[in-house]
């Protein structure tokens, strides 16, 4: 459901607002215990994935695709907890990337990671089928759709390894698919992310990735369209598996500007 208006010059936007007030919520009463959701990131500093559900669940309820963008924030974001929760076990730690998965399920083990691919692309197909009622989109238009949100919710995750990267490429296509609210979200996220007192984790990046991609495929009219962003999220997806994007990132001035903008001094941590 779109929020009721844009916020007002120089005043936060109400779903900002909400993200600020569920995440102090979620901070004060932490589900599992405050424990449950600490992590050390690649500093070695503590910090906590709790903004994490409030990301995707903001997100989800402040895009412009009503029911089934909480569909997309909500899904991706729970199973996107799931694999938070239980990716950190030793068994699973060994089984990294898309590659990874599959290598542990032709060996007979059913890693976290892969149920959380299950269930993004089945979320992506909920969605896309929510959706698609109100524009009669057919059952091919609607695979495409399922695939790009699926697609997107992983793609933003990938780029949760550096704090706020993940919310800064987030904030950007939300201000490019004129998603106030979804913005807003990120936006208020961003500084403590940047601080490193919190990170988004499977859980942030996956639902507000999902409640993109939904954006993006509701906005792509033709179906050439969508296949040629959907090609672009395969791609990308399909070479952080050979290609960090940090290198690519820090190789790049402009970008590695961008992603540097806010963060603390790169001096390993004492």
């Amino acid at each position: 459901m779109r929020s009721t208006g844009r916020a007002r010059a120089g005043g936060p936007h109400p779903w900002g607002s909400g993200a600020v007030a569920l995440r102090a919520l979620v901070e004060r009463h932490p589900p599992g215990g405050r424990s449950r959701w600490v992590r050390t990131n690649h500093r070695g500093r503590e910090v906590t994935l709790l903004p994490g559900p409030v990301a995707a669940v903001a997100a989800g309820l402040a895009a412009g695709s009503g029911a089934a963008a909480v569909l997309a924030g909500v899904g991706a974001g729970a199973v996107g907890a799931y694999d938070d929760a239980v990716g950190q076990r030793a068994a699973q730690r060994s089984s990294k990337g898309l590659r990874g998965h599959a290598a542990a399920l032709r060996q007979g083990r059913v890693t976290s990671g892969a149920v959380k691919v299950a269930g993004i692309g089945g979320t992506g197909l909920l969605a896309a089928a929510a959706a698609g009622r109100r524009s009669g989109r057919s059952g091919v238009d609607l695979l495409l759709d399922g695939a790009l949100v699926a697609g997107s919710a992983n793609l933003l995750n990938l780029f949760d390894v550096r704090p706020g990267r993940a919310l800064k490429t987030g904030l950007a296509v939300a201000v490019a698919l004129d998603e106030p609210g979804p913005a807003a979200a990120a936006a208020v996220l961003l500084p403590a992310d940047l601080a490193e007192r919190h990170m988004l984790g499977d859980a942030g990046a996956n639902g507000l990735g999902a409640v993109l991609g939904l954006a993006l495929s509701r906005r792509l009219e033709g179906r050439a369209s969508r296949v040629a962003a959907l090609s672009a999220v395969v791609g990308l997806t399909a070479a952080s598996e050979a290609v960090s994007f940090s290198r690519v990132i820090d190789a790049v001035p402009p970008l590695r500007a961008l992603d540097r903008l806010g963060r603390l001094p790169a001096d390993p941590v004492a």
